[in-house]
């Protein structure tokens, strides 16, 4: 029998719900077999949707009723198949009641409901609450969920779920219960379950506007030693957050669980984040610094999710973005505001370039918001979460810190409790600057790299200075001809004695040291004034937009950067670049039977750079890292992998001598 064809799902297809689902009282039972789900939903028709009979998402579940307004449903008014239960012909408001069988023992695929370790656990994004019980499975559904679960206390005594917990006690034969209430509607997706042999640490925040919130992280009994860090980065996520974007947790209790077998790496339950142990568990004689800087980063990102994905969320999984594309970028603004800014910098845009870059440039290059799938979840991609906080970054940077704050209040504002997409975001950026910001969401539209082609011409006489900039975007698989973007080019001029030049951009009446150059066509020409000397450009600033930018520099222009220029990243990015011309330049020696040298400028530019008062020790050893083997490959038509090693391990022992 030959199997039917996946099915593509396609944005364009998008309808709203047929049906709205204002509460869910869920009602767990369970067991070591044949754990059992009662269900119940207080559903009505919306009146924006395309009518039609009730249809739930459903797998492999086993029915044991189902009801309506009380009454058991007959047999010819519903349907039950494979993948949903569908009512004929429901009232415009009612109550259904459900109850299911299901085996979490036996859930290898460790989406919905699951027991492992001796544990119950969820994972219900993206898809997952289906295979829980009947329901709306998409994120434009939002709902109120109450939840009681039942089970044996000695193997479960902790039973957790989202929200503020209501009541819990002994039942008889050694079972007890727990029930949680959630009072934020939220999507099927954000809904979790622990029940365990758990342990805590408990802290507490005190909201700015005085709410006390109880804090705790639960984690497996010998553990219990290396929670601290965890608890102090959540608590540095929560002041962070009402600092820089005025978001204060919403909840009494806030819980963060700690499993080692949980498969998802972490998740943004509301009110109950769960991470694999390794995001969470860190002891100084045992933990690294990247470690500790890693626990920091997850724990922020995950409760940066409460806004930023769960009051706020995705009308459709096309918008993935939105959600995790702005929380990425959170969380590396509240890394760089924990350590180093430009060290920081320069680790996101290294992985960005590695990873990002290639998938960009390859057969399954995407677009940051898809217009088709047919797994979902093969779309948790970088090109989604990190070239859409790129995006974010993008729009951040054009409107500056006070209207982007204008701009995020207003989205907050407009959209608390709402499902919606990458436009509404872009219209908020646009509402609140006054700016037109059409061109930004040919970033979320079309896949590949940008790339952009740079020449300066100065005249001494006038003492203007002019760079002229090309953008092309590559074909990538189903997409070609694409119009120019809008991408912000953050640029600087350096002077002979290493200080950035104030100059004027084009009609602006007063000089500035940096300027902001927004290239919208495919082809632009910026004049600057007032440029007394023949500067060296810094260009790209920041890494101010996800593109791959070619200007000729000479090696003493890159050298003169990495020793002068004031922006981290430029300078990180010069000594890269002098590195890997100097690093080809020796497999080029070896590969002719010569003997491999070190150009006395490239190791006077390293010792300039050790030197340099006025740069902070990380970035320092950044701009003196040379690049992996794997990057340097990337330049190379045919790899001499020996060669490169040789070429490597020789500058390095040089520059150490």
């Amino acid at each position: 029998m030959k199997e039917a064809a996946p099915r593509t799902i396609k944005l364009s297809d998008y309808q709203p719900p047929a049906y709205l689902i204002d509460s869910v009282d869920l009602n767990f039972d369970l067991r070591e077999q044949g754990s059992r789900v009662a269900a119940r939903l207080a559903v009505r028709r919306n009146p924006a949707g395309p009518g039609g009979p009730l249809r739930l998402d459903g797998e492999g579940l086993q029915p044991v009723w189902v009801r309506l307004d009380g009454g058991e449903l007959a047999a010819g008014r519903y349907v039950i198949d494979e993948e949903s239960l569908t009512v004929s012909d429901p009232p415009e408001a009612f109550v259904l009641e459900t109850e299911v069988v299901i085996e979490p023992q036996d859930n290898t695929a460790l989406e919905g409901l699951y027991r492992s370790g001796g544990m119950f656990c969820t994972q219900c994004e993206a898809q997952g609450f289906r295979k829980i019980t009947w329901f709306a499975d998409r994120p434009d559904v939002m709902a109120r969920f109450t939840v009681r679960i039942e089970a044996e206390k000695a193997r479960y005594p902790v039973l957790l779920s989202n929200g503020n917990p209501r009541a819990a006690g002994d039942l008889a034969d050694g079972r007890h219960y727990a029930e949680w209430d959630d009072p934020i509607p939220k999507p099927s997706y954000l809904f979790a379950l622990v029940a365990g042999d758990l342990r805590y640490v408990e802290g507490h925040h005190t909201t700015t506007s005085g709410r006390e919130v109880q804090l705790r992280v639960y984690v497996e009994p010998e553990n219990t030693d290396k929670c601290d860090h965890a608890m102090r980065s959540l608590i540095k996520a929560m002041r962070w957050d009402e600092e820089k974007y005025g978001r204060e947790c919403d909840l009494e209790v806030y819980n963060v669980v700690a499993v080692n077998d949980f498969n998802m790496g972490a998740m943004e339950n509301k009110g109950l984040n769960i991470f694999n142990s390794k995001y969470v568990l860190a002891r100084p004689d045992t933990a690294t610094d990247q470690d500790f800087l890693g626990i920091e980063s997850v724990i922020a990102h995950e409760y940066f999710h409460n806004w930023t994905g769960n009051r706020i969320t995705c009308r459709d999984w096309f918008q993935l973005s939105l959600k995790e594309g702005f929380t990425v970028y959170r969380d590396q603004e509240f890394s760089a505001d924990m350590g180093a800014r430009g060290v920081k910098r320069i680790e996101d845009v290294r992985k960005l370039r590695a990873h990002q870059f290639a998938e960009d440039a390859g057969p399954m290059a995407h677009p940051i918001r898809p217009t088709s799938y047919i797994e979902i979840n093969n779309f948790y991609t970088m090109t989604v979460y990190e070239k859409g906080a790129e995006v974010v970054r993008i729009q951040a940077r054009l409107l500056g810190p006070q209207d982007f704050r204008k701009a995020t209040d207003l989205y907050f504002e407009r959209h608390d409790g709402q499902a919606v997409t990458t436009e509404d975001f872009v219209r908020c950026m646009a509402d609140a600057s006054g700016r037109d910001l059409q061109q930004i969401q040919h970033w979320y539209d079309y896949a590949g790299t940008p790339q952009l082609q740079v020449s300066e011409a100065y005249d001494a006489a006038t003492a203007c200075y002019t760079l002229d900039i090309t953008q092309t975007v590559p074909d990538t698989p189903g997409q070609q001809a694409k119009p120019p973007y809008l991408i912000p080019i953050v640029t600087g001029l350096v002077g002979a004695d290493g200080r950035d030049l104030p100059v004027r951009l084009g009609e602006e009446a007063t000089p500035s040291t940096q300027h902001t150059l927004e290239l919208t066509a495919p082809a632009q020409r910026f004049v600057f004034h007032d440029v007394v000397e023949r500067p060296v450009p810094s260009l790209l600033r920041g890494f101010s937009a996800p593109v791959k930018l070619e200007f000729a520099y000479s090696d003493e222009q890159l050298m003169f950067l990495m020793a002068n220029d004031s922006d981290g990243f430029n300078r990180w990015d010069a000594a890269q670049t002098l590195a890997r011309r100097v690093l080809l330049g020796m497999v080029g020696q070896y590969q002719h039977g010569i003997e491999m040298s070190v150009p006395d400028g490239f190791v006077e530019a390293c010792r300039g750079a050790l030197l340099s008062p006025d740069a902070e020790p990380a970035l320092i050893a950044e701009v003196l890292s040379l690049p992996t083997l794997g990057y340097l490959g990337d330049f190379m038509a045919t790899v001499d992998i020996d060669a490169l090693h040789l070429a490597r391990e020789t500058l390095r022992i040089t520059l150490g001598r």
